[in-house]
């Protein structure tokens, strides 16, 4: 079996966990805790009982990220700073707990971006965190928005990974909350609309080492591009920032690889490089591959060292683990 290390696993903070068991509050995050835990009591697990998990389904290392759940970035700002500390302390302690088998994203009080800035640079230097996982916007504030920057900046020059994971309400929930659809629908198209802020609103030409991995494979950017580029041929305002077409910016980011088709792997793989494409399950959710390293490496179109690549080589690589 070969080595594999999963970029999106998600880990719930113990403190949360136990004062949910109490029915306490935990920095006003209670509000539908209950229904969280009972919905996926994988969630709460111990640490021992993740572990052995990962190794029922041949996972080796998961690079551990908060819930969604607790971005809250429509919540008091300092109240939601300490409770992002206490989040990464506790992810980092699991890291030095595990160091074979935990890596570590922050979690950050994206509403207040200097408190942001802080807390990435402490997760990185002193915790010694990957970087951080963020959402798609903040309440509303796309990528492109200039008071973003600073944050960018601080992630460069750290070397910090940002993962780009959807949280709360997506473009498609006010149209239709059935079927699931701001899941299966709304996800891609939040990540789509992502990397089209960072894009035309010129943030990775100002910020060339900037890592961001976008999950859930990138949405619909890849199926999509050609008619950014499109619209970046004939309209000015697509061009007010960028002087090259959006497609050539693909390999700037990074994708996890969760798919749940192969024809559209394949598809990120021959658009983006193969070295850009991440292993990814959304560990412990419902909309996670069931057995994910089975289900890649019998995938026919794919070659081995394709295989090889996705499963751990590129995270190695881009994590230094």
């Amino acid at each position: 079996m070969t080595r594999s290390i999963d970029i999106h696993a998600h880990i719930s903070p113990e403190g949360f966990v136990r004062a949910a068991e109490k029915g306490e509050d935990w920095y006003g995050t209670m509000h539908d805790a209950g229904g969280m835990l009972n919905y996926n009591p994988r969630t709460a697990w111990t640490p021992e009982e993740r572990l052995a998990d990962m190794d029922s389904i041949g996972v080796d290392v998961h690079v551990l990220s908060t819930n969604a759940y607790f971005y809250n970035y429509d919540k008091d700002a300092a109240n939601v700073a300490a409770m992002s500390r206490e989040a990464n302390d506790y992810v980092s302690q699991l890291t030095k707990d595990h160091p074979t088998r935990f890596a570590g994203l922050a979690n950050l009080p994206m509403q207040d971006v200097a408190a942001s800035v802080a807390e990435l640079e402490r997760s990185v230097v002193k915790l010694g965190l990957k970087g951080a996982m963020i959402g798609d916007h903040v309440n509303g504030n796309t990528y492109d928005d200039p008071e973003f920057e600073p944050l960018w900046a601080a992630a460069e020059q750290l070397g910090a990974v940002l993962l780009i994971h959807q949280g709360g309400p997506t473009i498609v929930s006010p149209r239709s909350s059935k079927y699931h659809l701001p899941n299966t629908i709304g996800n891609l198209a939040d990540r789509t609309v992502t990397f089209a802020a960072f894009v035309f609103g010129g943030v990775m030409d100002r910020h060339p080492d900037l890592r961001v991995c976008l999950s859930h494979a990138g949405g619909y950017v890849c199926y999509g591009i050609g008619r950014m580029d499109r619209g970046w041929q004939v309209r000015s305002e697509a061009r007010e920032h960028i002087v090259k077409p959006p497609s050539e910016y693909l390999s700037d980011f990074y994708y996890d690889c969760l798919t749940h088709d192969e024809r559209a792997l394949r598809m990120l793989i021959d658009l983006v490089g193969v070295e850009r494409v991440l292993f990814g399950t959304d560990w412990p959710f419902d909309m996670a591959i069931d057995w994910p390293v089975s289900w890649l490496m019998g995938l026919e179109s794919l070659t081995d060292d394709e295989k090889e690549a996705i499963l751990y080589k590129n995270v190695e690589a881009l994590l230094g683990i």
